[in-house]
């Protein structure tokens, strides 16, 4: 991710969740909005009712690992992923293809 900074404050998903665009598909959704930079920042959320640490922290990886592809579709957006609870059935090429779906339907390419 050289182009992507780790978003970290609550401010920052407070407001993607408010003001930001949202697309939806079976195992994550995603918020985004433009930041004015000219670099991605991106946060990821998986909620304690998804599993324990381990499997929360390997749908972490999965979906930075999947967007590390898409990375140079834009720039100069903020992306939050909210892992949705079928997540951990989820294999990676399947999450890949859903990821490039939400890309192609979101109209933030660069």
């Amino acid at each position: 991710m050289k182009h992507t900074i780790s978003l970290k404050k609550n401010r920052d998903f407070a407001r993607l969740y408010k003001k930001g665009d949202c697309l939806v598909c079976s195992c994550f959704v995603m918020y985004y909005l433009p930041n004015g930079l000219k670099q991605n920042r991106i946060g990821i959320t998986v909620s304690k009712k998804i599993g324990k640490a381990v499997i929360r922290n390997r749908i972490k990886r999965l979906i930075r690992e999947s967007y590390r592809s898409f990375e140079e579709y834009a720039s100069g957006y903020d992306i939050v992923f909210v892992a949705r609870s079928k997540m951990p059935e989820v294999g990676f090429f399947d999450l890949k293809q859903a990821m490039k779906k939400l890309f192609e339907k979101s109209n933030i390419k660069g």
